[in-house]
């Protein structure tokens, strides 16, 4: 199999993410809990679900992503989304103070801190895959 490991930094990324998540998992049939929920009109739902998500415990469907940003009220809100419990609770990383709009802050201070975070999640998620197709990244820089 040949996985997607997905990306979404930042608040404007986080947002992007999000509905891209709620479109796939329309497409594969997965409702907000990781369930396969799908209409079994079609096995197209079930063929490549494997490519953007893992399975866990109780044949639940876990997207493959990695959520960050340097504060936590972006993550505060797609947790409490309709779709926030199906994302793995180890793979939100954040900051508690924000960049504020400054990019030089946000990329020699705040983002410094948690680059080893975010370094040792998407390690652990290409480790669990069979063979990375791609990396898929939701985000703005702005400079």
């Amino acid at each position: 199999m040949r996985e997607i490991l997905h990306f979404q930094g930042g608040q404007y990324g986080n947002q992007i993410g999000s509905k891209f998540w709620e479109v796939i998992c329309h497409e594969h049939g997965v409702d907000p809990m990781g369930r396969y929920q799908g209409d079994g009109s079609s096995d197209l739902q079930l063929e490549r679900i494997n490519v953007y998500y893992n399975v866990a415990y109780g044949g639940r469907y876990v997207p493959r992503a990695v959520l960050m940003d340097l504060e936590p009220g972006t993550m505060d809100s797609i947790r409490s989304s309709p779709y926030g419990q199906i994302f793995r609770p180890d793979n939100f990383i954040f900051g508690q103070s924000g960049a504020g709009n400054n990019w030089a802050k946000g990329h020699y201070t705040e983002g410094a801190e948690l680059i080893d975070a975010v370094l040792d999640v998407v390690r652990k998620e290409a480790e669990n895959c069979d063979c990375v197709q791609a990396f898929d990244d939701d985000h703005i820089e702005r400079k």
